[in-house]
């Protein structure tokens, strides 16, 4: 018997929910899970396609299974081949307008050896009866009640806003002295010196000045740690947990002797390359920081903490699902041991940023309250709201806190904590 062939835009649904499946059903990151849901599919558009379609079912997952659930006369169960292949169709109906016949063919490919019938009977029901998304997605549990608790309503809305769309690209410039010159060769918009904000940008590596490494993607919360650390030139700095690189390129671009130091070896291999990309430089070290003891002190430290990541979640959906986002106690063990470790390796008068891309009190304030009392001869160096961009303002410990609606009318900004600390000379 002749096998029919899959209907057009088929690959790139299965590898849509391939990529599905191993976030919600392997709790791996999205990111990480992309080569092997892309095997096979070769050409950019598909692979393009798949992403975003797994994205978007990620933003507007529990309002996509309200819509499956109101059309069948019991739920499918969560993990069901067809219910990932109807959040997958939706999807694409709803957030990218394909044509209902296109995702009708694509849906039945998916739920091949399932309930074809069941899947074929809920989606023409839904289309025919218009089925819409509300203006904004539900977050998922237990982030609405978590952070509305934590920040305020209107803070777990503008986080539920923030979630609905892919945000915008940041860069980072090599030498903020060009900040106007590439805002207006990339036709962006500043928010700071050496910033330069991209609305659907296109593909990174062919804009102009990627190969030439004058700028590398960087939100602009995340350059913060690294601009208010503010080491001097030839300055011996520490950037902890340094992997992706970003941080390091920044404080590599202020003319800094800087050691990067991480324990992942895949990792330091991109900030190897873009070290390169760049022309700038900076000592590499692949090694557990828990067990690790520096030859001399440092004068400036920044330590951008493993932590829940939940803080970015706009630009990574898949955060919000995974195990590590949701069970804080081994993240705050060892974001307590880093700060202990690098308290010590400070030399007298030296500076340390402590940094977490989280919205979680616990990976932040706390955190340096908890240090402040178990150690002596360190304290906070309070930053000024001069040090930072516009719509962003210290605390009144002179700590900094960015929360979903930081930003908003300029696109937004990741959630993040940023302490400086200072020792004693």
């Amino acid at each position: 018997m002749k096998h029919d062939p899959d209907p057009p835009g088929t690959a790139s649904r299965r590898a849509a929910l391939r990529l599905l499946t191993s976030v919600l059903a392997q709790g791996k990151p999205l990111d990480g899970s992309i080569a092997n849901a892309f095997h096979g599919v070769e050409r950019p558009d598909d692979r393009a396609l798949a992403r975003s379609l797994a994205s978007g079912v990620l933003r507007w997952l529990t309002d996509l299974d309200a819509l499956i659930d109101s059309a069948t006369p019991k739920p499918l169960p969560s993990d069901a081949r067809a219910r990932m292949a109807l959040r997958i169709g939706l999807a694409g109906r709803l957030l990218l307008d394909t044509p209902p016949h296109a995702v009708v063919s694509t849906t039945l490919a998916l739920t091949e050896g399932g309930p074809r019938r069941l899947t074929h009977a809920v989606l023409s029901r839904l289309l025919r009866e218009n089925a819409a998304l509300p203006e904004v997605p539900a977050l998922p549990e237990p982030y609405g009640e978590r952070w509305t608790a934590a920040w305020g309503a209107n803070v777990a809305a503008a986080a539920a806003r923030a979630f609905a769309t892919e945000p915008p690209i940041d860069l980072t410039l090599r030498d903020s002295k060009e900040t106007a010159y590439w805002t207006e060769t990339l036709g962006g918009v500043s928010l700071a010196p050496g910033h330069v904000r991209l609305i659907r940008p296109g593909s990174i590596p062919d804009l102009p000045g990627f190969e030439d490494g004058a700028w590398w993607v960087q939100d602009l919360a995340a350059s913060l740690p690294a601009r208010l650390l503010r080491p001097a030139s030839g300055t011996s700095t520490l950037d902890l947990c340094a992997a992706p690189g970003g941080k390091t390129l920044q404080l590599a671009a202020m003319g800094a002797d800087v050691t990067a130091l991480d324990s992942s070896e895949a990792r330091l291999d991109r900030v190897r390359e873009n070290l390169a990309r760049t022309r700038l430089d900076a000592r590499i070290v692949t090694v557990d920081a828990l067990v690790w003891s520096p030859p001399a002190p440092f004068d400036a430290i920044l330590l951008d903490a493993p932590c829940s990541a939940s803080g970015v979640f706009r630009r990574h959906p898949d955060v919000l699902f995974l195990k590590g986002a949701r069970e804080l106690a081994p993240l705050l063990t060892i974001q307590a041991a880093l700060l202990d470790r690098a308290v010590d390796w400070i030399a007298p008068g030296g500076t340390l940023v402590f940094s977490t891309c989280s919205l979680e009190a616990a990976e932040g304030e706390a955190q340096v309250e908890a240090l402040l009392r178990r150690t002596r001869g360190v304290a906070l160096d309070p930053i000024a709201a001069d040090e930072l961009p516009d719509g962003i303002a210290p605390d009144a410990r002179g700590q900094v806190r960015l929360l979903p609606g930081t930003l908003a009318d300029a696109g937004g900004a990741d959630g993040f904590f940023i302490a400086r600390l200072k020792k004693e000379k």
